[in-house]
């Protein structure tokens, strides 16, 4: 089925899921679309089937805490970064709850976690202005860049690049080869004093970058040329909340929630709000993912994660 302005006007929730404490900071998609698993800050991983529309498990993190959670290529670990005791990185096997190895480095907390789509590398970016370089098999940092400010990353979805923003008003490009080289091109956006950008996706199709912010709007750019396609505004966000902006899988909408527990959709494309969903959220919903596979995706506010889907007749 193809996503279109109407499709994307009859998701419902389907499911509620009162599973934490606390506010929860994360989830991820499997590659497969088959699970979900969420981080969240009463230090508890649940792992939800997306298929049976149920949790399946819960695992904690009540020593180091546990944000920013990834899902690597095997279907059964995670990396994740740590928001209590220091700012290492850990990496979790979920089949039997142990870890596989740490990352230690970054010498304040990891505000971006991006893992490459083809392989074993991954990025992350920290307040303490260092994006590191890392391979899960090797506990040290293979790559290092100083920078300016408190940077957000991704990578392309060929894993051939990736992005970082800095100090919310350029993008560089670097090429994973190659990176120690500096970047190989530099996008300077409008410097907007009122907020910081908090996120930084590239679509599916490698064409677009979303850049997310704290304040009331979002960024939609040319992924070659850095030109500011489209700026999306008109939801709620008067708390300077780190709202998750996503893509649908096929690159073409754009969605992020609000603080009144709304939902906004954009055609990117044209630029036009397509829809605005009300899942009944009591707070700003932070996380939102739409599924890689299938037709679902999924919310969450302060401790309540939402699965949204065609009909509610599931």
């Amino acid at each position: 089925m193809k996503l279109t302005d109407n499709v994307l006007r009859s998701f419902r929730v389907a499911k509620v899921f009162r599973e934490n404490s606390d506010k929860i900071n994360c989830f991820d998609f499997s590659p497969n679309g088959e699970t979900v698993i969420s981080s969240s800050d009463d230090d508890s991983i649940v792992l939800y089937d997306c298929q049976e529309g149920k949790p399946k498990r819960t695992l904690y993190s009540k020593k180091y805490g546990v944000d920013l959670i990834r899902y690597t290529h095997a279907a059964n670990t995670v990396v994740y970064s740590s928001n209590k005791i220091d700012d290492t990185i850990r990496y979790l096997s979920l089949h039997d709850n142990k870890y596989i190895r740490y990352f230690p480095g970054h010498a304040k907390r990891v505000v971006a976690l991006s893992m490459s789509p083809v392989d074993d590398t991954f990025i992350s970016g920290s307040l303490d202005k260092t994006i590191r370089l890392w391979d899960l098999r090797s506990p040290n940092c293979q790559g290092l860049m100083h920078l300016q400010g408190k940077p957000v990353c991704s990578f392309d979805p060929e894993g051939l690049i990736f992005a970082a923003g800095v100090n919310s008003e350029m993008v560089k490009l670097y090429d994973l080869r190659s990176f120690d080289k500096g970047p190989f091109a530099t996008f300077k956006m409008q410097y907007d004093r009122t907020c910081e950008w908090t996120g930084l996706k590239f679509s599916n199709d490698g064409k677009l970058i979303l850049i997310s912010t704290n304040g009331g709007f979002i960024r939609l750019i040319d992924a070659f040329k850095g030109a500011v396609l489209h700026t999306f505004g008109g939801y709620n966000n008067s708390k300077a909340v780190t709202l998750e902006a996503s893509f649908t899988p096929d690159s073409q909408f754009i969605m992020i929630g609000s603080e009144d527990g709304k939902i906004h959709v954009w055609n990117g494309e044209s630029g036009m709000k397509v829809a605005v969903l009300d899942g009944k959220h009591t707070g700003p919903i932070t996380c939102l993912q739409f599924n890689p596979k299938f037709m679902t995706f999924a919310s969450a506010c302060s401790n309540m994660v939402r699965k949204w889907s065609l009909s509610s007749s599931e």
